[in-house]
């Protein structure tokens, strides 16, 4: 049975059949499925070439390249600087301004790329002095990141839900880079050559978005930078940027505090844990964004609106229970079996660590209840708290339990930021009973309960 046809079946429990806006069920299920197709192949691709790049190079030097690379991701909002859900909504609102939407975000994000870039360098220098393997491999994660300022076109590819032109432009790139990941495995490569892989295949993806968005019937040259655009942008941006620096904070931090109070082989341990547990995030970012535009279509009608946010809260749940109690239950099988007796303390890692996948799940769907209605300040808020708490923790926990205790840290902050608060803080209470009834799984009681119901009077 094709992706297609299960999210056919599924989706039309949770949203219903006629939809107001923007996209229809079917350009959404078909939408979905060419993300689904694209994340699925090229997560078996990833899983199958990062487990043999671990494997080859041990949890010390696998432990550096992580390090190195939570180290940038602490920065990489700079390059980013919140704009991803704002422009899609931007585009959706006002389609007549796309051009100055886009140009505008493309010139920020190019500056802020270079601006992380000078950063993260002299951040480097200034904590690891002398340590010029570890500013090497943060210089060339850096670089990957202005390569990634052309993703703003799979913004407008968001906005229209045409999300298969972003599997064409990411699937080619993820081919080839990965062959010459097990190329360079073959001929016996060194660590900073992996690294450099991934700037090559982030600068194709940029060729690539540029070569299917010119397919389409759009021009570059159509693209102004309007300075109004510009400065609106960043005013309604700038407490995403706090609220998402926190996040890289609390997502990245873990990695880099047990590098420098446990060592690299931890970090190796862990982050063997942490490619199992988060690789199934991008399940929700799919699904969210191509529901987003027909989310935000039936905001005027509270009644609807509420009911596809508690659909939508519903599904995310269901779905990461049914991934991550089998996870649980075979972590120490799993590490073991991808790679190898090295990585066997990653299993208890990742038993606690895919727990935090919930909030995670939740939290992504939430995010477009934050933007819909204005909530970005209080977003930072929440996330800040987040990124503390994690922190704080890491620094009781690490020197006690190492990875373990960097497992649990991370899941007690991203149940804070993500649920907890949502309870706690009265405007958000609303949709933190929304969540709630998820996570408890009421809405799938009530459909059985429905279901039995109909089985009994038929």
């Amino acid at each position: 049975m094709s992706i297609h046809s299960v999210l056919s079946r599924i989706l039309p429990s949770f949203i219903q059949t006629k939809l107001e806006g923007s996209a229809s069920l079917r350009k959404i299920i078909e939408n979905i499925s060419w993300l689904f197709a694209d994340k699925i192949f090229r997560m078996g691709g990833a899983l199958f070439v990062g487990v043999w790049i671990a494997r080859y190079l041990g949890p010390e030097q696998f432990g550096l390249f992580n390090y190195a690379g939570a180290f940038v991701a602490l920065f990489s909002i700079l390059s980013t600087l919140g704009l991803d859900g704002i422009v899609v909504r931007d585009i959706v609102n006002k389609p007549a301004n796309k051009n100055a939407v886009l140009g505008s975000a493309f010139l920020i994000k190019l500056i802020g790329s270079f601006v992380m870039f000078f950063m993260v360098m002299a951040a480097v220098f200034l904590l690891r002095p002398g340590d010029k393997t570890m500013a090497s491999l943060v210089a060339v994660f850096a670089v990957a990141n202005i390569f990634s300022s052309f993703y703003v076109i799979d913004f407008w590819f968001q906005s229209q839900v045409k999300s298969k032109y972003t599997v064409y432009a990411r699937n080619i790139p993820f081919i080839l880079v990965s062959l010459g990941k097990i190329g360079l495995i073959l001929y016996r490569a060194p660590l900073i050559a992996f690294v450099w892989a991934i700037v090559v295949e982030i600068a194709l993806h940029a060729v690539g978005f540029a070569y299917f968005y010119h397919k389409t019937g759009e021009r570059f040259r159509a693209w102004q930078f309007d300075y109004r655009h510009a400065v609106r942008l960043l005013r309604v941006s700038w407490p995403l940027i706090l609220s998402q620096m926190a996040i890289m904070i609390y997502m990245k931090i873990d990695q880099v505090m047990l590098g420098d109070m446990s060592g690299a082989a931890s970090v190796g341990i862990y982050s063997a844990a942490v490619r199992i547990s988060e690789i199934w995030y991008f399940i929700p970012v799919v699904i969210v964004s191509s529901l987003t535009p027909s989310i935000i279509a039936v905001k005027h009608n509270e009644t609807l609106y509420y009911e596809r946010m508690q659909k939508l809260f519903n599904f995310m749940a269901g779905l990461f229970y049914v991934i991550a109690l089998p996870i649980t239950l075979l972590s120490g099988w799993i590490t073991v079996t991808l790679y190898g007796v090295k990585y066997a303390a990653a299993g208890p890692v990742l038993a606690i660590h895919i727990w935090a996948g919930l909030f995670v799940f939740l939290g992504v769907a939430r995010q477009v209840w934050i933007i819909n209605e204005g909530f970005t300040k209080s977003a930072l808020l929440t996330t800040s708290c987040g990124a503390i708490i994690n922190v704080l923790l890491n620094l009781v926990l690490i020197p006690r339990y190492a990875e373990i205790g960097a497992a649990i840290a991370t899941v007690v902050a991203y149940a804070f930021a993500d649920y907890f608060f949502s309870l706690l803080y009265r405007p958000f209470r609303k949709i933190g009973i929304a969540m709630t009834k998820a996570v408890f799984m009421q809405g799938l009681f009530n459909y059985m309960k429905l279901t039995v119901r109909r089985i009994h009077e038929s």
